[in-house]
């Protein structure tokens, strides 16, 4: 029974720190590029994006397409890496809980 009440103290505890970690995300920002560093974008830890940055050698007549394309993948590549930096933050958060083998927070 003393198990049970400490992994419910200590699910209830990863809870909060979870809530918080997530309320946070919005502040953290991720950079992604395509395209040799020709197209950039940032990204919120939410996925919102908040800048896009084009070098201006692309602005030309029939590149509209490939600039597309550029800032696309650029988005994918921010997004990988704020999905990187939210797996590491919850693998901080959970280390001290022993959790079933293939359970995944959040869940």
């Amino acid at each position: 029974m003393k198990d049970i009440m400490g992994l419910m103290s200590k699910a209830k505890e990863m809870q909060a720190k979870m809530q918080e970690m997530q309320e946070g995300m919005s502040q953290i920002e991720a950079q992604g590029s395509a395209g040799a560093g020709m197209v950039t974008v940032t990204i919120s830890g939410k996925f919102d994006l908040r800048s896009i940055n084009i070098d201006p050698s692309m602005v030309k007549d029939g590149e509209g397409e490939m600039i597309e394309d550029l800032i696309i993948a650029a988005h994918a590549d921010a997004k990988d890496k704020v999905e990187r930096m939210v797996q590491e933050k919850t693998q901080e958060l959970t280390s001290g809980l022993q959790l079933p083998p293939g359970m995944k927070l959040p869940f």
